[in-house]
């Protein structure tokens, strides 16, 4: 299952990015709103 995190604490996002990783998820992270909405619609064209 592939993951998108959007957080704007550094240190949040990435906490969460290496756990999940671990727990077996694909996981992408944006720093914003207007960030993760761009990967979010991306990833679906190409999906």
């Amino acid at each position: 299952m592939k993951l998108l995190i959007v957080e704007d604490e550094a240190r949040t996002g990435n906490y969460l990015k290496q756990g999940l990783g671990e727990a077996g998820f694909n996981v992408d992270g944006a720093r914003d709103g207007n960030d993760g909405l761009h990967q979010a619609l991306a990833d679906a064209t190409t999906s």
